[in-house]
């Protein structure tokens, strides 16, 4: 099931940059982040309170309210940091750059989560670096 929610993700992130690209158009980046994010806590909560889970709010631990909350703001940097970049270049460009945070969520992943990093996942972030290179040059 984790497959078809990345593959899901995968696919509303790219129509998320297309969408982005098109309305950041004679907008301040800021402004438009900003109008993105109205609409991503609407939706968020909207999912809550349909699958009726507002109550485990009172049981989230002190440890995961700092984590969220320092991932809410790694988040608001990466969405103003990505659409000023959208807004001055080409989303066949500035995409590609961004999605280098996959070798950066590895190299993370290994050093803090302690997760394995195979030959495998190293010969993937060469050829994703690779691509990017490729891709933006």
């Amino acid at each position: 099931m984790w497959f078809l929610f990345a593959v899901l993700s995968s696919f509303f992130a790219a129509l998320t940059s297309i969408l982005a690209k098109i309305g950041i158009e004679g907008v301040n980046s800021n402004l438009a982040t900003a109008i993105r994010t109205v609409v991503v806590v609407i939706m968020s909560w909207g999912m809550v309170f349909l699958t009726n889970t507002q109550n485990g709010i009172t049981e989230i631990s002190k440890k995961s309210w700092i984590y969220l909350i320092l991932s809410g703001l790694a988040t608001g940097a990466s969405w103003l940091c990505y659409y000023r970049a959208l807004q001055a270049g080409e989303a066949s460009k500035v995409v590609p750059v961004d999605k280098l945070s996959v070798v950066i969520t590895l190299i993370l992943a290994f050093v803090f989560l302690h997760e394995e990093f195979t030959a495998k996942a190293f010969i993937g972030c060469v050829l994703i670096g690779a691509g990017t290179l490729v891709m933006v040059i």
